[in-house]
Order: structure tokens, then C-alpha cells, then sequence
């Protein structure tokens, strides 16, 4: 009970041998006066009245306690049910928050404009040096009487005396001039050396914020013309910003590639534990405790699924929408999952899904009207059985630019003519122009096609990455310039590559044919064997006429050798 509020005793007066009291209750609005004949008796009644009215005070007290503690309980269990259900709804509607916005870059926006905010120091208010005693001031000067002119000795006593006092006070302002003098430099260099501190730190402040501008303004010229780095950066902008749930990780690696204007994005998705099961928090009074109510399994796994399909829909909308110079053309998107595999204890990052589509067939969808699954199914993005689960599947093309057996490419395929014998050719050019062939037979759907390291020795020659979501995956091409029939074993090396590669189909092709073993083996395997006229057929379906002549071949490659 609070102790304001308690009744209150006052002793009235003593009259006609009555003993007088007043008890008053402020908060309660209660008021009485008791009275007897014997003290005792007359504090006694005083005493019971304010107990009485206190003990109801304090029932009243805890009644409006209790009362103000449910209320409390109540809204506090709303709040956490509010939060609750808007956590829900944001993750149920991560793709409609961004449908309708501008997500180009606005550089200048990005660019830093604040404002140095440490005050510079004060000066210091230095002190004044006094003003010099001088011997011509008056009270150095001696005052004589009579007497002093009659007697020499007491006026000089008197001169002496004033040149002393003169002297002292003389000596006394030379060393008060020195102490602050000493003082003033003592806060100049203070002064000069807090200054330097802040104008140091006021400069780099200012030359930070130049270099990142410049950086920006860098970063815009390299996209505004088209370069791989300023693409690329200008994708980790846009993705950067996108704002999501809190616990979601929106990490992200990205590549680009500039002949086929094919931006591949593998994106770090929220786990099902990033995504929170609560819906509902209630409050029971009888039992003073809270109680929290989750979505169920299913309604879980819904919801996460949901949020995956639409979270791989916006990330590539957002591409799309920013592209303002028209740099990409299509987007592969890998949806990758960190997380802690509960059979094994030890972390893993499964591929969950996968999705590539080109900016033209993408923007062709309503996508403030469609069904996020249904939209990904449309578009043939490829999924796990189980997002749920985290159950892996292949992606659908992932470039490995990391792969130091890449190396620049060149064009060959623009030099050939029906005059060329295909089968004498300098060996890296074939390897060239089986690179350039493949890039053409990709080219529909946005494929890429890279050349590896030369090493004479049968091995990986090209790696195709093929996007389609039926037929495609990374692919080992072989390119033999053979004059000879090619043996079993350059097939069986080329399979083992294909396994050890992890790829889902190997190509070989030569300028010359296979024996039947070759073609044996080759069966029932995910090999393709393309000899002589096919690869004069599939250069010809694509515009290029060329020869191969083995025999003239023969001689051209023996001359060389002789040379």
C-alpha cells in the first residue's frame, strides 16, 4: 500500500473530559471523529478506524494492481501477436514489396555528402602582460615635508625606500610577465596541436569521402559503358539495397559474362530456422503465464517454400527492372542454403534451386498477379523435391570462372573458308573453333562455352555450361585434330574426365573417325562421339563452309614436322 495514502490520526482538543480525535482517509475521501471519555479508549477507536479504512485501501490497491498487471499482460501478448503476424506477412509478401519500384541506381544518392561534424578547436584567450611599473609614476615618486628639505639624510632615506619598493615591484612584474608568457606558449601549442589533430582528421575525412565518390563515379562510368567490373558492382548495388527480413543472410556471389550478357547469381536463401513458426502469443490470468502458439509443420514448410520461390523471382525482377543500358540479357539464378545437416552435426550448402530465364521472357509476367510457385514452374525452374528438407539438386548452370585452366579466347571461326583443310590446322585454333561452334549451338538459350589450358595430352579441351533446365549442365568437350582413327582409350579418357569433372555429358570430336570399339563403349554412357562430317555439317549449320582432307592433311602435317 502506498504509504501517501495511509489514514491519518489528529488530536482534536480535550473537553468536558472527552478525549477528541480525527481520522482522515485523503484518497478515500473518508472522514470521522471519535471520541471517549478514557484516553486509551479514545486512541483505540482512532487507531481500529484507520486500520479498517487502510486494509480496505490496500485491498483496493492490489485490485487495481492486479487489474493493471492483466491489462498489461493483454496488450503485451497483442504487441508479441502484432509482431508475430507481421513477420508472417512480410515473408508472405516479399515479392510484392518491391513489384512497382525503381531499383536503378540513383549515383548520386549513393554518393557521400556529410558533413565533417567534430568542432574545431577554440583559440585559447590568452592573457594580457601588464603594464610596466615605471619610475615616473607617482607612487614612486617622494613626497618631502619640511622637515625632509632640512635634512638630507631622511630625504634620501625617503628616495631610497621608494627605489626599492620600485625595484621589488619592478622584479615581481618581469617574473609575472614571464609566467604568462610561459602559460600563453604552454596553450598556443595546445592550441596548435589539438588543430592539427582535428584538421588531419577533418582531411582525411574529406579525402575518404573523395575516393569514394570517385569510386562511385568509377563504378557508374564502368557500367554506363558497358565494362564486366562496373556490371557486375552495379549488380552487388542493386542486390545490396533490396531490403528483407531481418533474419534473412541476403549474401550473394555473382558473375558476368559479357559475351552472352548472362549474369549468374548464386544467392544464400534464408533456412527454415531463419523463418520464424510463431503466430500467436495469449495470455491466461488464472494462471498468470504466457502461452505461444506455432504454425504447424505444414503451414511452416508452406510458408517456406513460398518465400524461396519468391525471394529467386524478385532478386532476378530487381536485375532486370536496374538494367538500364541493356547489359543483361539473362539471368541464372542458384538459390544455395547454409545450414547444419541434423544426421551429421557438420555444415552444408545445398543447391535447393535453380532458375534461368532471359529478360524478355521474364518481364512478360504480371508478377503482382501470379502464383510465385506456379511463375517459377512456368519459367522451367528446377527445384528440390523438399525445400523443406534441403534436399540438393544440380543448378542448372554454374560457372566457374575461378577455374584456372580458362584462358582467353579468340575468334578463329570468321577466318574459314570451304578452302581450309579443318584436319592441318594449328591445334589451339581447332580447339578455338570447336569453342566458337558450341557458343553458336548454345547461343538460343544463353549457354557459354570456355577454352582450358592446352596440354596436348587428351584432356579437358573446352567446358560447355548448358542452361537448359532438361538437357542442360556442365558439359566436358574434347576437340581432336586427328588424321588417325581415334582409339577406345581417348574415349575412355574422355569418360573418366566427364566423372571425375562431376558433368553431366561429355562431347568428343575429331577431325577423323572411331573405331567400333569406340562406338561400343560409348554406348548406354552420357558420351556423344562427333566425327568428320559431323563437325563439317554443324559448321555448316551455322554459315561456316570448310574442307577436311586427311591425306592432304598427312602431307601438310609430315611437311611441318620435316620443316
Amino acid at each position: 500500500m502506498d504509504k501517501n495514502y495511509e489514514a491519518e490520526i489528529y488530536f482534536v482538543h480535550t473537553k468536558d473530559y472527552y478525549y477528541t480525535y480525527d481520522v482522515q482517509h485523503e484518497k478515500m475521501h473518508e472522514y470521522r471523529r471519535v471520541r471517549s471519555k478514557d484516553k486509551h479508549e479514545a486512541e483505540k477507536k482512532a487507531q481500529t478506524l484507520a486500520d479498517k479504512w487502510n486494509a480496505k485501501w490496500l485491498r483496493k490497491c492490489n485490485a487495481d494492481a492486479k487489474k493493471e498487471e492483466k491489462e498489461q499482460c493483454l496488450q503485451k501478448a497483442a504487441d508479441e501477436t502484432n509482431e508475430a503476424q507481421s513477420t508472417i506477412f512480410e515473408v508472405e509478401n516479399i515479392l510484392n514489396v518491391a513489384i512497382g519500384k525503381d531499383h536503378s541506381i540513383d549515383w548520386e544518392n549513393i554518393k557521400r555528402k556529410d558533413v565533417f561534424s567534430e568542432k574545431e578547436p577554440k583559440k585559447p584567450e590568452l592573457e594580457s602582460i601588464p603594464s610596466e611599473p615605471l619610475q615616473t609614476w607617482n607612487i614612486y615618486k617622494p613626497k618631502f615635508d619640511f622637515i625632509d628639505k632640512l635634512i638630507t639624510s631622511k630625504r634620501l632615506k625617503k628616495e631610497e625606500k621608494l627605489k626599492k619598493l620600485f625595484s621589488k615591484h619592478h622584479k615581481l612584474w618581469e617574473e609575472t610577465c614571464r609566467d604568462i608568457e610561459q602559460n600563453n606558449a604552454y596553450l598556443i601549442k595546445v592550441y596548435e596541436q589539438n588543430f592539427s589533430t582535428w584538421e588531419g582528421k577533418k582531411n582525411n575525412f574529406y579525402e575518404e569521402q573523395r575516393k569514394f565518390n570517385q569510386k562511385v563515379k568509377d563504378i557508374e562510368t564502368d557500367y554506363k559503358e558497358g565494362n564486366v567490373k562496373g556490371i557486375k558492382k552495379y549488380c552487388n548495388f542493386v542486390l545490396a539495397r533490396s531490403e528483407y527480413p531481418d533474419s534473412f543472410p541476403k549474401k550473394f556471389n555473382i558473375d558476368y559474362n559479357p559475351e552472352t550478357k548472362m549474369l549468374v547469381i548464386d544467392y544464400q536463401l534464408p533456412s527454415p530456422g531463419d523463418i520464424s513458426t510463431l503466430k500467436e502469443i495469449k495470455y491466461t490470468l488464472s494462471k498468470n503465464e504466457f502461452r505461444e502458439y506455432h504454425l504447424s509443420r505444414s503451414d511452416h514448410t508452406k510458408l517456406y517454400d513460398k518465400a524461396v520461390y519468391q525471394v529467386c523471382l524478385r532478386t532476378i525482377y530487381e536485375i532486370f527492372d536496374s538494367d538500364m543500358i541493356d547489359a543483361i540479357s539473362s539471368v541464372a539464378f542458384n538459390g544455395i542454403v547454409c545450414s547444419i545437416d541434423s544426421s551429421t552435426g557438420k555444415e552444408i550448402s545445398p543447391c535447393i534451386l535453380s532458375l534461368h530465364t532471359t529478360k524478355k521472357s521474364f518481364l512478360q509476367f504480371n508478377l503482382s498477379l501470379v502464383r510465385p510457385k506456379d511463375c517459377f514452374k512456368k519459367l522451367k525452374g528446377v527445384g528440390s523435391s523438399s525445400f523443406y528438407k534441403l534436399v540438393p539438386i544440380a543448378p542448372i548452370i554454374n560457372l566457374n570462372k575461378n577455374d584456372k585452366r580458362f584462358i582467353a579466347s579468340y575468334d578463329v571461326i570468321d577466318k574459314i573458308d570451304d578452302s581450309l583443310n579443318i584436319a592441318a590446322m594449328d591445334w589451339q585454333d581447332f580447339e578455338h573453333l570447336i569453342r566458337q561452334l558450341f557458343e553458336k549451338e548454345f547461343a538460343s538459350n544463353g549457354g557459354e562455352v570456355k577454352v582450358t589450358r592446352g596440354s596436348r595430352d587428351g584432356g579437358v579441351d573446352a567446358v560447355a555450361f548448358d542452361p537448359d533446365p532438361i538437357r542442360g549442365g556442365k558439359i566436358i568437350i574434347q576437340a581432336k585434330r586427328y588424321i588417325n582413327t581415334v582409339e577406345v582409350s581417348a574415349v575412355r579418357d574422355l569418360y573418366g574426365t566427364v566423372v571425375n569433372e562431376g558433368a553431366m555429358k561429355g562431347i568428343l570430336i575429331s577431325t577423323s573417325d572411331y573405331g567400333p570399339d569406340a562406338y561400343e563403349f560409348a554406348k548406354d554412357k552420357p558420351l556423344t562421339l562427333m566425327n568428320g562430317s559431323n563437325l563439317l555439317y554443324l559448321l555448316e549449320r551455322h554459315g561456316t563452309k570448310a574442307k577436311i582432307d586427311i591425306n592432304e592433311a598427312r602431307k601438310i602435317l609430315d611437311q611441318n614436322r620435316k620443316g
